[in-house]
């Protein structure tokens, strides 16, 4: 696999059929799309993200991860065995979704796309980077619940998989005032 790269900036647009656009309440009548630059930030900052595979029989999967965003890519990592890396070998397109739980307040994202595992030794090191960055402690402290992550990341114990957006959404929610934007890559 090649080394992922920077995302391309996207296409972005606000989906009024789910925005406050067609259904005005006060405040809501300047709504607009939200900026590619501030998902990237929000994707950088989530901690618990949900991956969405497909089994080979067709039904889903989905389970909690945890995911770091970098340069343009999100990477999370499951072991050889688990059912996500047994689903992903047969169908390589996932989503995975992170946000809030509040009906009117919050931000969800879901980026979709195709995972591809990370082979390249300095890749690993960048994404291993990327992990202690996002989770600090939780995985560079001796009693950090993800300590020694890094080393099953190096020895293929875990695969890393990398997953360039080819769509994603944002659905926010500002005191009852909701956006739905999508990005196209």
């Amino acid at each position: 696999m090649p080394a992922p790269g920077p995302a391309q900036q996207p296409t972005t647009e606000l989906d009024p059929r789910y925005s406050s656009a067609l259904n005005p309440r006060p405040g809501a009548s300047g709504v607009t799309a939200t900026g590619w630059d501030e998902a990237q930030r929000r994707l950088g900052a989530a901690e618990i993200f949900w991956v969405s595979t497909v089994r080979p029989d067709g039904r889903l999967h989905v389970t909690p991860v945890i995911a770091a965003w970098h340069d343009g890519v999100l990477y999370f990592s499951t072991g050889r065995q688990e059912q996500k890396a047994r689903n992903l070998a047969q169908d390589a397109h996932c989503a995975l979704t992170t946000g809030a739980n509040s009906l009117t307040e919050g931000f969800d994202l879901v980026v979709e796309g195709k995972a591809r595992p990370v082979t390249d030794p300095a890749l690993l090191e960048e994404v291993i980077t990327a992990f202690e960055e996002q989770y600090g402690p939780h995985i560079t402290s001796p009693e950090g619940t993800f300590h020694g992550i890094d080393a099953a990341f190096r020895s293929g114990e875990d695969v890393v998989y990398a997953v360039s957006p080819d769509t994603a959404y944002g659905f926010g929610r500002d005191n009852g005032v909701y956006s739905h934007t999508r990005w196209s890559f």
